[in-house]
């Protein structure tokens, strides 16, 4: 049975049919697939194409993938959202949310927050 990614490396660098059997294209995951392809300038448009024509089958969106794009070696580690130690901090004191926190965030200036952290502070190593 193949994995979600393996779709993206058939489609990006070996160039085989690995949709084989039905359980193969229920496998097949197009978010995962266009959001890989999107991190590249010569795939973007056709990752785009492919979350336009969503309704399309997967062995169809597949095969003209596989078909359309040319053979390179391409990775890119997915982009995660940043997270800032002073958020962190304002709900350690405060007991809020992630959402709470960040939006006191602007109100508060950097002095402020160095003295939250300062309070926050249990020692040891971080």
């Amino acid at each position: 049975m193949t994995k979600p990614f393996d779709y993206v490396n058939a489609i990006n660098y070996t160039k085989k049919e690995i949709m084989e059997t039905e359980e193969d294209e229920g496998v097949y995951n197009s978010f995962l697939v266009n959001r890989s392809l999107s991190y590249f300038g010569d795939t973007v448009i056709l990752a785009n194409e492919m979350n336009i024509s969503h309704h399309l089958d997967n062995r169809l969106q597949f095969s003209f993938l596989i078909n359309i794009i040319r053979k390179r070696k391409r990775f890119s580690k997915w982009l995660k959202p940043e997270t800032h130690n002073a958020v962190d901090v304002v709900k350690a004191y405060y007991g809020y949310s992630n959402e709470k926190a960040e939006q006191i965030l602007p109100l508060l200036s950097p002095d402020q927050i160095k003295e939250l952290e300062k309070k926050v502070n249990k020692g040891g190593r971080k």
